[in-house]
């Protein structure tokens, strides 16, 4: 069976536009959730969010190339970049048709709907966009990526709401492991920090409506009381390690399971068992071969929804028994907030620097804690600690589950 393993990783988020800058934050406990400032949020029930800042698409690649692509689009492709380069791939000494791009978005070019929705009803037909549809379908941050990279090879994108970039990452080690490519950009990107996004979700009830921006994201505490909607990408380049060893590439981990289940339960609501979760965990780590005592970490899904935060912590008991207890789990939500489809990508991220370090990243604003939520949530600093294999959790809206079981390169 071939092992497969990352070389590669780019990321854009609210705690910055790089690895380094990302994980410096997350490790220090910064929080990258501010105030509105990109449209009116005044009648709004919640006026915070995590914005990418000082992204300049225009500068990038110029005006009339990012004119052509939604923000979301715009995201995955800066990230993809850096993870290319972060890789060390020489397109021109590979098989293109053995790269494959696996990027998702859960919501799409919303901002560009929203745009040609507004000419439409103001200006008529015919100011409608005739570049609409491709820039506002899920799928056209794989296509663009796929494009740009020249990648003949498999091409996905998954919609499994916030589980994306899970998704992603787990499709992607199959593909590879199972012979079908040898290289895939995987991971997931949004941006649906949009006003029609921000009242649907209020409205729902689903959103943190705390006025102080950096205290609002609070997984597991008893006080907390909705996510902070974020926006972002996470790409990860997977690799076979036959592949990587022969062009001498920087390894930077392993990964060694996936798992994914449904809840079958509810559209937006978890199972409040995590029957699903628990599902997903357990066949991750079946798929690694390893057992329970063998994990030394757990990246949380963690969103700060009251039932989300208490049904994962009971599907870690279930799976873990006693042991849950001597488990680091990290919920990266609470600096980032929830990139919706961009989640699972960064977080995977963040596992592979913490494997690599063997530091931990905190759960900040984790003040009241809440007592059915008991497990050790890292709640005071970053933790030092000899770490060797860690699992990251992605959840999302239709009871879609997924879980990556990431391991030290050794």
């Amino acid at each position: 069976m071939r092992r497969i393993v990352i070389t590669g990783m780019g990321v854009m988020s609210p705690l910055g536009l790089d690895v380094d800058t990302v994980w410096n934050n997350l490790v220090n406990g910064n929080s990258g959730i501010t105030s509105i400032d990109t449209f009116d949020v005044s009648n709004f029930k919640t006026r915070i969010a995590g914005i990418v800042r000082g992204f300049d698409a225009e500068v990038r690649w110029g005006r009339k190339e990012a004119r052509k692509l939604d923000r979301f689009v715009q995201l995955a492709m800066a990230a993809s970049e850096q993870a290319l380069e972060n890789s060390q791939l020489n397109l021109d000494k590979i098989d293109r048709e053995r790269i494959g791009v696996y990027v998702g978005s859960g919501i799409g070019g919303i901002q560009t709907f929203i745009e040609n929705v507004n000419l439409l009803n103001e200006r008529g037909p015919g100011r409608v966009s005739p570049s609409l549809v491709p820039m506002i379908i899920s799928n056209a941050a794989a296509a663009q990526i796929s494009i740009r990279l020249g990648a003949l090879g498999p091409s996905l994108s998954p919609v499994t709401a916030c589980s994306i970039g899970n998704s992603s990452i787990g499709e992607a080690f199959n593909t590879i492991r199972n012979g079908d490519a040898d290289v895939i950009f995987a991971g997931g990107a949004e941006a649906a920090i949009t006003p029609l996004s921000l009242a649907s979700f209020g409205n729902a009830k689903a959103l943190s409506t705390n006025s102080e921006p950096s205290l609002a994201s609070r997984p597991f505490d008893a006080q907390r009381d909705g996510f902070v909607m974020s926006e972002g990408a996470g790409v990860l380049v997977l690799e076979s390690l036959e592949h990587a060893v022969k062009r001498n590439a920087p390894i930077l981990c392993e990964v060694i399971g996936y798992g994914a289940s449904s809840d079958a339960y509810h559209m937006v609501a978890t199972h409040p068992e995590g029957l699903g979760a628990y599902i997903a965990m357990r066949n991750a780590l079946r798929k690694a071969n390893i057992s329970t005592e063998e994990v030394d970490v757990i990246s949380a899904h963690a969103t700060s929804t009251p039932l989300g935060d208490l049904s994962e912590t009971l599907a870690i008991k279930k799976l873990f028994g006693q042991r849950a207890y001597q488990i680091p789990v990290t919920a990266n939500k609470s600096m980032l907030g929830h990139m919706l489809g961009a989640a699972g990508g960064v977080e995977a991220i963040a596992l592979v620097k913490s494997l690599m370090e063997d530091i931990i990243p905190p759960t900040i604003n984790l003040s009241h804690p809440d007592p059915e939520c008991d497990l050790d949530y890292v709640s005071e600093d970053a933790r030092k600690k000899e770490l060797n294999i860690g699992i990251s959790n992605s959840f999302g809206f239709g009871g879609h589950n997924s879980a990556i079981v990431l391991k030290k390169f050794k």
